[in-house]
């Protein structure tokens, strides 16, 4: 197994400390049909107001298909296609309707000693991401780069490294364009009972502050995890997922 793509270095720290803390109420259901199809419907309130979604997820043989559809009548159509051509090899088609420069055209190749993704926006003068990282599923560096073509400028450019083990994963990563180091770990404490805890430490060299979160899940059925976390800032947040 290789390194992944960049999105990966220092994920699992990032989904125990900042995903699917809800602050709203959001009720899910999701149902499979025979033919496996799956749909799932969402719905969130926010104040007063009721936000509604739903996804569905189709798969014949290696080409997949979502459609996801929100109260705001947008709809998200993503087309993807496993082993296309080569071993390792996934494209992936999206575009937002009525969005016209919201279509993207991504390739992720992934073999065992490197991982790439690349990206294009199909616009007149799209965006254009490219990301790498080489080595293996103990160690891997990477980096991930963004050029706009409107005006001929890179805004993004991130590198990271990460360490991982069976149980401990940590990772260090400079994003924003050189403006933060964040040094993360995770730990999986139980794997039965999905029991982790994680803690991420951001440095801002622009404004000399530095922010420490703490965090823990833990997962009471099959179904159902919950997670807490704070932050030296003393905010707590809980979540369940």
């Amino acid at each position: 197994m290789g390194p992944g793509l960049y999105f990966e270095i220092g994920r699992k720290a990032r989904e125990l400390l900042y995903r699917d803390y809800q602050t709203d109420h959001k009720v899910t259901i999701t149902t499979c049909t025979s033919n496996g199809v799956e749909i799932t419907a969402s719905g969130t309130r926010k104040n007063d107001l009721i936000f509604g979604e739903i996804q569905s997820h189709i798969k014949n043989k290696n080409v997949t298909f979502d459609v996801k559809t929100n109260s705001d009548s947008n709809v998200t159509s993503t087309i993807t296609i496993d082993e296309l051509a080569s071993p390792g090899l996934k494209t992936i088609f999206s575009f937002v309707v009525p969005d016209q420069r919201s279509g993207k055209v991504e390739i992720q190749y992934l073999h065992d000693y490197t991982g790439i993704n690349a990206s294009i926006g199909l616009t007149a003068n799209p965006v254009v991401n490219l990301s790498g990282v080489v080595g293996s599923k103990t160690l891997s560096v990477g980096a991930d780069v963004a050029f706009d073509t409107a005006t001929g400028k890179f805004i993004k450019y991130n590198a990271g490294l990460s360490i991982t083990n069976a149980d401990l994963i940590a990772a260090l990563i400079l994003n924003n364009r050189g403006d933060s180091l964040s040094a993360s770990y995770y730990h999986l404490v139980k794997s039965l009972s999905r029991t982790a805890v994680g803690a991420e430490l951001t440095h801002c060299f622009s404004s000399n502050e530095n922010t420490l979160t703490f965090g823990t899940q833990h997962a009471l059925d099959l179904l159902t995890t919950v997670k807490a976390r704070i932050n030296s800032s003393d905010r707590f947040a809980y979540g369940s997922c």
